[in-house]
Order: structure tokens, then sequence, then C-alpha cells
């Protein structure tokens, strides 16, 4: 299945640079972790909430003034933190505010209600509370404080509790059981919370380097891919202008030397512009190609001919231009190195969606390892060309001459 070049492209070069990821990219588990703890919260809370809510309201006759009051400090509270951690907005402050509540709530319990050392048995309503006020600390609060609260909310609660029941022995037991019951479990989620949340900054953090390096590499391959480009350009073009304005004789080549010179400088400006360089991926007919090559002899004063075989076709823009370009180099180096002696280029349509370019010349051939590692003809502008767009390169050469053969084939 073809690839949408031009979609990959897009999604390489939108990885931010190094140095330049956002904090909502690292922290975007984090951010997660902590919007399933507020909703988790919120359940627990409303649950608990209503159990604590009922148990409140089946003592209405044995409360005054005060105790409405208390229910007050301790559920309008609890009520914003359920709503905020729902609508995922201001949760911070509203569990703060119910875990600072709650604790004056508890602290004021035992003026408030009524002392009966005959309720030992029966847990009051706030106790379904403690471990939702640990909950809010978690929220809330830094860690310290977090361990803090669920240290510390059990054994006031016990004391208050105590307190009501004028120490009474069958207070001890029942209040000791439920201290060590809220103790364990508020220990338990503080510590379920700290781990969740570690594990969440662990993975934001191996994101983070791991976007960083292939920031890295994306800036090293666009360096790369840059200076190859460069590389191709001032061989293909400022070169060929030079050579082309050395080597003009009359009016018409020197006009000629000029419009190669316009043209070199104008693709220099541009060659950060990737897509002006390639051109589109408009279908471009062989009939084009050919036109664009015959220009080139042209261009060159080359007795040659550019002969089609096979049915019309077309390839795409992009391929179609890197194909004229590596053609044009492989014209230039006949001219050059072979003083353009037998030169011919063939344009076959090898299938109905692919292409093949063939130079041929009679020149005495060359020694493709003897050629310097600083001279990119070849290298860049004929095989990393056609590389760059899934194409084919075969180079032959002999005393007998060079034949290049430039070839593409839909995927």
């Amino acid at each position: 299945m073809a690839a949408d070049t031009r979609s990959i492209s897009e999604a390489w070069t939108s990885i931010p640079s190094p140095g330049d990821i956002g904090v909502g990219l690292e922290r975007f588990t984090g951010q997660r972790m902590e919007r399933i703890l507020a909703i988790v919260a919120a359940l627990g809370s409303a649950v608990l909430g209503a159990q604590a809510m009922l148990g409140a309201l089946t003592r209405m006759d044995h409360m005054d003034g005060r105790h409405l009051a208390l229910m007050i400090l301790v559920f309008g509270p609890l009520l914003w933190m359920i709503v905020a951690c729902v609508s995922d907005r201001w949760v911070t402050r509203a569990c703060g505010t119910f875990a600072v509540s709650y604790v004056l709530a508890l602290l004021l319990w035992p003026v408030i209600v009524v002392r009966n050392t005959d309720e030992a048995g029966d847990q009051p309503w706030i106790f379904f509370l403690v471990n939702i006020a640990v909950i809010a600390a978690m929220l809330a609060f830094k860690p310290r404080l977090q361990f803090a609260w669920a240290l510390g909310l059990p054994f006031v609660y016990g004391y208050v509790r105590l307190v009501q029941g004028d120490f009474s022995q069958s207070f001890w037991i029942t209040t000791a059981f439920d201290v060590s019951f809220t103790l364990i479990l508020g220990m338990v989620i503080v510590s379920l919370g700290w781990m969740f949340r570690q594990v969440a900054a662990g993975v934001d953090d191996a994101r983070s380097r791991a976007v960083e390096t292939y920031a890295t590499a994306a800036a090293a391959s666009a360096a790369e891919e840059e200076r190859v480009a460069m590389s191709a350009l001032m061989h293909d073009s400022v070169l060929a202008a030079l050579i082309a304005a050395e080597r003009a004789a009359s009016d018409r080549e020197r006009t000629l030397a000029v419009a190669m010179a316009r043209e070199a400088l104008t693709r220099l400006a541009n060659t950060e512009a990737s897509i002006a360089q390639e051109g589109n991926d408009e279908p471009v007919s062989r009939a084009q190609i050919v036109a664009e090559l015959r220009r080139t002899l042209s261009e060159h004063g080359a007795d040659a001919v550019v002969e089609e075989r096979g049915v019309p076709s077309a390839v795409p823009g992009r391929v179609a231009r890197a194909m004229v370009l590596a053609a044009r180099q492989a014209v230039n180096n006949a001219l050059e190195h072979a003083g353009g002696r037998g030169l011919h280029i063939i344009a076959e349509s090898t299938r109905a969606d692919g292409l093949t370019l063939t130079v041929l010349d009679a020149g005495p051939g060359f020694d493709p390892d003897a050629i310097g590692e600083d001279r990119l003809g070849i290298r860049a502008s004929i095989v990393a060309r056609m590389a760059a767009v899934a194409g084919r390169s075969h180079i032959a050469t002999d005393p007998a001459g060079t034949t290049i053969e430039l070839s593409w084939e839909q995927p």
C-alpha cells in the first residue's frame, strides 16, 4: 500500500525542537491520573456522604441549632468537593476546604453533641467521613500533609469519641477498633495515591526523554538533508551556471548563462522550502519530462536527441522533478567528461505507471571508486536524489562509454 509521504513529512516536522516540549505534553499521564483520582474520590465521597447524611437525619429529633450548623460546616464543603471533582474545576481548593472544615467539625463535636455513655456501639455520622477527609487531603496537599492527615485524623476522632463517652470502658473498645480501621485505610489511600502519581510521573519522564531523542534525531536528519540538498544544488545549478558562463562565446550563450545563473540564485535562496524545490505531487506526463530534457540539451547546445519508447504515462510531480534533475546531472557529466560524444537519452514507459530515463554517452568512462568524497555529482545529485523518491539508479561504465539508468515504478 502506498504511503502518504506528505502526511509523514508533516508529522515528522511537527515534532518539537529540543527544549521546546510543552508542559501539557510532559504532564499528559500525570494529568490523566489526577483526573482519575478526582473521579474516584467524587464517587466515594458521594456514597459515604449520603450514608453520613442519612445517619445525621435519623437523629434530627435530638439535634439543636448548633448541631445543624455543624452539619452545614461538614456537608457544605463536601458537596463543593464532589462537584469540583466531577467538573474538574477548583479541585484543590474544594478538597482543601473540606479537609480543614472536617478537622474543625471534629474539634467542635464534643462541645456541640450531648455526651451519652449509652451510645458506645452506635457510630456517629461524622465517623463515615474520616477517610473522605484523608482523600481530600491527598488531592489538595503535599505528601507530608497527606500522611499527617492520614495519621492524625483517626486519633483526633478517637479522642473526640472518648470525650463524648466520658472515657468509659465500653467506648475504649469500639473506639480502638474504629481508629485502627480508619488509620490502616487512610494510610493505604495515601500510599496508593502516591504510588499512582509516581508511576504517572515516570511515564511522563520517559515520554519526555523519548520526544527529546526524536527531536534531536529530526534536527540531525534535517541538517543532513539540508546539507545534501545544498551540495546537490551547488553542483547542479551554481556550478553549471559557472561553467556555462566560462564557455559562453556568443550573445545567445551569454544570455543562457545569465538565465541559468538567475535560476541558480533563486533556487539557492529557496533552499529551505522543500516543496518549492521538489514541486507538488500533481501528475506530470512523460511528454512534459521529455520537453524539459530537450530544453536542457538545447540550453547546453548539445547535439543529441531524446527518444520516446512505450505507451505515454505520467508520474507524480516530485518524482518527475527528481528524475529530470538527476538526468540533467547525467547530461552535464557527459558534456563535461565525455565532450558530449554519443550523447543519447531514452525515455521509456516500463509499465502504465512507471518510467525509465537512460542517459548514454560514448566517452572514455570512469572509475566510480576513484571519485573523491567531496564530489557529490553522482552520490547526491543522482543516487541520493532517486533514492529520496523511492526510485532506482544504475550506472554502468567502461572504456566504451557510460550508461546511467534512472527508473521509478508505482509502489
